[in-house]
């Protein structure tokens, strides 16, 4: 089994977020990823009032929100998220969401995001 980190800096087994390279997932959602053999960590910086839309994958999604106001939409019903609070996405839900003050989000993803390396 290997142990690897796919994130776009030194390969080792500690990393600094502040290192990893930008990557704007959606306009207004910039995302520091790192990826282990079996899940992907996303690292968010969302501008106030910038939204991403309806869609769905095959991961599983845990969405943690660590600053800010999320309104977060799942399979139609809202979720206004606040700072310390978790919320898992099933796999394939279709969910959408808004930043209601610029927020930083925690999203990790089982299995891996292979369209996010």
């Amino acid at each position: 089994m290997q142990n690897r980190l796919w994130c776009n800096v030194k390969l080792m087994p500690l990393i600094f977020i502040d290192r990893i390279p930008v990557r704007e997932i959606f306009p207004g959602l910039r995302a520091r990823l790192i990826h282990s053999d079996r899940v992907s960590h996303s690292w968010v910086d969302i501008d106030a009032g910038a939204t991403f839309p309806e869609h769905h994958h095959p991961h599983e999604q845990i969405v943690s929100l660590i600053s800010g106001e999320l309104e977060l939409v799942v399979d139609g019903e809202a979720h206004r998220l606040k700072p310390g609070q978790v919320f898992i996405i099933p796999p394939d839900a279709r969910h959408s969401g808004r930043a209601v003050t610029a927020c930083r989000v925690l999203d990790a993803f089982a299995p891996v995001r292979e369209d996010y390396k």
